[in-house]
């Protein structure tokens, strides 16, 4: 309930707006698929481990063109995936184990939902943060993390991913148990799990550096770490200036981690390694088509693919959303989704962005609310990150600001790693989405806000009750 008549603006909804689907798209490719049975059969059948493959090689294609590697991609670098969310179970089934994989180093802030999926997968109370700064992830307080985290498995006999004799746990007396997982040639057990959003990532906006991003993959080589990032934001990028407004950005403005493993220091696949590589690329149709296809597709070296493929639900059931995938390669090979993104996404998310940030300059900046990165060239995604001026409380205000205002927001702690918030305190930060609510809505609620803060400022609540938590709508998916 809120003590107010104003419409509800919701600022929090990580959705797209539903003017932004392309349905018409969609219903020709389905035209298109269905009226030919060289397509359509085997769409309606089970399909092959790795993925549909004219999606396989429509997504190499699509995505040499937009990131602009040295290599062109390989279709069988693609596994077709149910979208990023289930791949991020299915890479965790795939390529960890819960008693030899020692923890997982999720960049904080960080999208909250993925924490359950490394939880159900068996790393509940190993979930660690690592904080970010302006150039992304604190690559050094990472390194000091895992090494201690090395200590401390030498010290217990967690040396090396082997199970009993017979594939049975027989010495109940040991430090630590076997192996929970048989070894299989298409996979391997690492020992680190790094977890990132680093192109305008959820919740915090931010770009990870080319830099950074280096030096994260030889921090994995070194620890024999997977670096697990959501991509899913890459293409939904514009100039930050507005001067350049009307210019759709085709090409990335970096490379993507897995980009970086595959070709720095003579790459993933290099003389004396496993040929497994040390990141893969969770993807998604969910922003650039709509959430409800519940299709993506995961890159990684081929074998990396290759065993990602064999994941026991695919080997039942076949590739994921094998009809959305011939679908989606429809969309792909009449070229109608890269003119969506271009032509429809990105001028529309510039818009609302602008409009937003315009709004946040205007009323809240001047209240002590800064920004991170304010120096970018290319901006995206779906989100605004704000700190707050002390002594303001993130929950109070989100709290307050539905209560009077019927605005709703996200309070940075929503965006803590599970079981490990004293690394990384988001207490006086807020998210803010522009890729939800109408467009003309955006100003007003921003401007709701600001007057949310004044009133706390003047003397209201400041801090957060000690017997009450923020309202907010868990409406954030990927």
């Amino acid at each position: 309930m809120n003590g107010t008549s104003k419409a509800l603006i919701n600022l929090l909804r990580g959705w797209p707006n539903p003017r932004l689907l392309p349905a018409a798209s969609i219903n020709n490719a389905a035209n298109s698929a269905f009226s030919d049975p060289a397509v359509s059969t085997p769409a309606l059948l089970y399909g092959p481990d790795q993925g549909y493959e004219p999606l396989q090689e429509q997504i190499a294609n699509w995505l040499t063109a937009f990131y602009a590697p040295e290599r062109s991609i390989p279709a069988q670098r693609i596994c077709i995936t149910g979208g990023a969310s289930q791949n991020l179970a299915c890479i965790l089934q795939v390529f960890s184990d819960p008693v030899y994989t020692r923890n997982v180093w999720m960049v904080a802030p960080t999208y909250f939902l993925a924490c359950r999926i490394f939880e159900d997968a068996g790393f509940h109370g190993r979930l660690r943060a690592v904080a970010e700064d302006e150039e992304g992830i604190d690559v050094e307080l990472l390194g000091r993390k895992i090494q201690e985290s090395e200590d401390a498995a030498r010290a217990d006999g967690n040396l090396k991913p082997v199970r009993a004799a017979g594939g049975v746990a027989t010495n109940l007396l040991s430090p630590r148990p076997e192996k929970l997982k048989p070894p299989r040639p298409w996979s391997k057990i690492y020992r680190h799990l790094i977890y990132a959003v680093p192109t305008f990532a959820n919740p915090s906006s931010k770009t990870m550096t080319l830099a950074r991003r280096q030096e994260l993959v030889r921090i994995a080589r070194k620890y024999d770490a997977l670096v697990i990032t959501d991509d899913v934001y890459d293409q939904l990028q514009w100039p930050a200036s507005k001067t350049s407004a009307n210019q759709p950005l085709d090409t990335a403005a970096l490379p993507r981690i897995v980009d970086v493993d595959r070709r720095l220091d003579g790459g993933a696949e290099r003389e004396g390694s496993d040929g497994f590589g040390n990141a893969v690329s969770n993807g998604s149709f969910s922003k650039i088509v709509g959430p409800g296809c519940r299709t993506g597709w995961a890159e990684g070296t081929k074998r990396f693919a290759y065993g990602l493929s064999q994941v026991g639900s695919s080997r039942s059931g076949g590739a994921p959303s094998q009809l959305t995938a011939a679908l989606m390669a429809e969309l792909l090979k009449s070229g109608d989704l890269q003119r969506h993104i271009l032509h429809r996404l990105q001028p529309a998310y510039a818009s609302r962005y602008r409009r937003m940030m315009a709004a946040v300059q205007q009323h809240l900046l001047p209240l002590g609310v800064t920004l991170p990165q304010v120096d970018r060239e290319v901006v995206g995604g779906y989100f605004i990150w704000l700190r707050l001026p002390e002594p303001l409380d993130a929950q109070a205000l989100a709290a307050q600001a539905k209560a009077e205002e019927n605005v709703v927001i996200a309070p940075g702690s929503l965006f803590g790693v599970n079981g490990d918030s004293k690394e990384a305190d988001f207490e006086r930060e807020i998210r803010l989405c522009f890729s939800w609510e109408e467009e003309e809505k955006l100003g007003e609620g921003i401007e709701r806000l600001a007057e949310t803060v004044r009133r706390m400022q003047s003397g209201g609540l400041a801090r957060r009750p000690m017997t009450a938590e923020a309202p907010f709508l868990a409406d954030d998916h990927d």
